[in-house]
């Protein structure tokens, strides 16, 4: 009686497991190389990075974004070794076009909270050392394209911003923003 009961649930075990189920979630990882452009740059600076995330079984999703931006403010010789670094949780809100398997497009809005960090080491114009870490927003759009079930490009425009200030005592915008231009493979 008791083998007949291993047989019994390592069988029901067995036959669930192997039952197929629809896909519930669409994780993705999305390496890009970027431009920042904006009212606090004089001229694009190139940055790069990578988006992980999932869309859900609708057109909400969601993904972390954490971009890099190396010589943000200008060239090492006259600012030193100066960075930009983000990291944000972003809601991402994107209707498929297209087949259901493979190919397709999904245009997109995205936005979020997160962190900005600022960062120069010296610099033969200003000798400065500073870093800043401050509480910032993004927001943008953009849109994916899928070649099969897998691969695909990405391309977006998103506007980042910091703010000020504290919840307690309220926030307002803060003066460093900017604007960043990316595209990128996606791998789903």
């Amino acid at each position: 009686m008791r083998r007949a009961m291993k047989v019994l649930v390592f069988s029901a075990a067995a036959t669930f497991m192997a039952i197929p189920v629809t896909a519930r979630a669409e994780g993705y990882v999305n390496p890009w190389a970027s431009v920042q452009f904006g009212s606090d740059l004089r001229n694009g600076r190139g940055g790069f990075g990578v988006n992980a995330g999932a869309m859900g079984g609708g057109i909400i999703g969601g993904e972390v974004d954490f971009g890099y931006s190396p010589s943000f403010f200008g060239t090492k010789n006259d600012f030193g070794n100066n960075t930009v670094l983000d990291l944000m949780g972003n809601l991402i809100v994107g209707v498929p076009i297209g087949g259901t398997h493979g190919g397709g497009a999904r245009p997109y809005v995205t936005g979020g909270l997160g962190l900005i960090r600022t960062q120069i080491d010296g610099g033969s114009v200003f000798d400065v050392q500073t870093s800043d870490n401050k509480f910032g927003w993004n927001a943008g759009a953009g849109v994916m394209g899928f070649f099969n079930d897998h691969v695909g490009i990405r391309g977006d425009v998103r506007y980042m911003r910091t703010v000020n200030g504290d919840i307690v005592n309220g926030l307002d915008l803060g003066g460093f923003h900017f604007w960043r231009g990316s595209f990128g493979l996606m791998i789903r």
